[in-house]
């Protein structure tokens, strides 16, 4: 199984590399439109190959996903926790009363017990 997944990867990078090469030819990256740029007075531009702003979009857009699914996914995480916490406690309690309510116990079971 590992070998198809590093034959999965190979191939993959051998897409992206070609996609990257084929898309070598610069772009203008600007961050407002032409009329807000002149209302404003900010014409802040950059220029960079295609493939750099198809990949970075890719990037930005596969972290943002994961931040939102992180955050939506929290009140699930917290009661797992709190669930957690509680079993534990429980748990305790229940060794706690175990130990406090044993009555008179047989020596040999004892031992038996006591050596598991």
């Amino acid at each position: 199984m590992i070998y198809v997944r590093y034959a999965f990867l190979a191939a993959l990078a051998a897409v992206l590399v070609s996609v990257a090469l084929a898309n070598r030819a610069p772009v203008t990256i600007e961050a407002l439109p032409p009329g807000l740029a002149d209302l404003f007075g900010v014409s802040w531009s950059v220029e960079l190959p295609l493939f750099v702003v198809v990949f970075g979009g890719i990037a930005a857009g596969l972290v943002i996903g994961f931040v939102w699914e992180w955050l939506r996914e929290h009140k699930h995480r917290a009661e797992a926790a709190r669930k957690t916490r509680e079993a534990r406690q429980l748990e305790r309690e229940l060794s706690r009363l175990k130990t406090e309510k044993a009555g008179p116990r047989d020596d040999v079971l004892a031992l038996l017990e006591d050596g598991r």
